[in-house]
């Protein structure tokens, strides 16, 4: 598997909802940097943070553009995230099924076909501001 098509699966995977074939996506030792938070280790804690963002956000990711280096270590994907805010997410607004659409992105180390990294960014500013906050 090329590395647009391991990042196609990872996020064909999410849109679907499909958490075990998202997650199987991931290296054991996968690091995840949180947009505007800490950076995570391992596929448990990426699956703790899962869990969280499925009980307080509904997502479906849309627009997507994949780029990756010539050797296959490294991509990118371009996005637009459309979601319905569930549940209060501690320190946000309230939720009470407010929907938002938000240009995003992402950065991928890419090793043996699965994603070892993934970097998130979006404007948390613009997405307060659709929710209400």
């Amino acid at each position: 598997m090329t590395a647009t098509d391991t990042i196609r699966a990872y996020y064909g995977a999410f849109n679907a909802g499909d958490m075990d074939r998202f997650l199987s996506l991931l290296t054991d030792d996968v690091a995840h940097d949180i947009n505007q938070g800490e950076r995570q280790f391992g596929k448990p804690a990426f699956s703790k943070f899962m869990d969280h963002m499925n009980r307080c956000y509904r997502e479906e990711l849309t627009d997507m553009v994949v780029m990756a280096n010539e050797d296959g270590t490294r991509g990118a994907a371009e996005f637009t995230v459309n979601g319905t805010y569930l549940a209060t997410d501690e320190g946000l607004p309230e939720a009470n099924g407010q929907t938002y659409r938000l240009p995003a992105g992402a950065f991928f180390e890419i090793r043996d076909g699965k994603v070892a990294r993934i970097s998130n960014y979006y404007s948390l500013p613009d997405w307060i501001a659709q929710v209400g906050g």
